[in-house]
């Protein structure tokens, strides 16, 4: 089994709204990124960025939201011609696991059509009610018309152990992780936003754009858990540690 991370995106928000104690001129730049997990059994993808035509115009795909998360990749740097540089194309997918529904983690489901989606039911259904367009669910990116398999609690992917979907809810009611077993490497926890930056994890302070406070701390402390265990955390939009990991064709095994 191999696992690849990708090239999804780069946007730039207000700093504070990841580290409360910065000054509200300060942004933050944040890598937008997928994992492909190549197992045996089928090609997966956990996440998958944002949408390309996020590039030229972030305000006709994300409304209003396009004031908050500003766009700063080029097309190039978006997931289809990462993957291509693996060599696959989105009909070589067979499933995509979205750790959430925010739209520079699903923008791209649009062109997995063989593939199928998988996200937390408790997601779905935060994703679906009145009013959640102003809580960052564009109906246009996760929406798509087709049925989406939903996840209610642990799930083994394959059935081997290999890669585990973990619930890890606080960023959203139904964020979840992805543990990604590998022979040679060993664990990697995929957490996205449940842990956005590593030093959410280190100092237990999390980012403001956090719906349940209390569920974040506890799913903190689970993944200080499985780092324990021997696990590499992923998170989901650390600079620095994006900078550090194996990229494209240079993955892990």
């Amino acid at each position: 089994m191999k696992l690849n991370f990708l090239a999804a995106g780069r946007v730039r928000m207000r700093k504070s709204i990841y580290l409360p104690d910065a000054d509200r001129s300060e942004m933050i730049d944040l890598p937008v990124s997928s994992a492909l997990i190549r197992h045996k059994q089928g090609n997966v993808l956990f996440d998958t960025g944002c949408h390309p035509s996020a590039v030229d115009n972030a305000e006709a795909r994300w409304g209003g939201m396009a004031k908050l998360m500003k766009p700063l990749m080029r097309t190039e740097e978006t997931l289809l011609p990462s993957l291509a540089c693996v060599g696959l194309a989105p009909d070589d997918i067979d499933v995509v696991v979205n750790s959430h529904l925010h739209p520079d983690h699903c923008g791209c489901n649009v062109f997995f059509k063989r593939a199928t989606i998988l996200a937390h039911a408790a997601e779905i259904e935060a994703a679906s009610v009145e009013g959640a367009e102003a809580k960052g669910y564009l109906r246009a990116e996760w929406d798509l018309g087709r049925p989406m398999e939903t996840v209610t609690g642990e799930k083994d992917l394959f059935g081997d152990g290999s890669v585990v979907l973990l619930p890890l809810p606080g960023h959203t009611p139904g964020s979840v992780g992805a543990l990604v077993n590998l022979d040679r490497d060993g664990p990697f926890l995929l957490a996205s936003d449940a842990v956005s930056l590593r030093q959410h994890l280190d100092t237990d302070i999390p980012p403001r754009n956090t719906v349940d406070k209390e569920a974040q701390l506890k799913t903190y402390e689970e993944v200080r858990r499985i780092e324990k265990s021997g696990a590499t955390i992923i998170c989901g939009h650390d600079d620095a540690q994006w900078h550090g990991l194996r990229k494209g064709a240079e993955g892990y095994e």
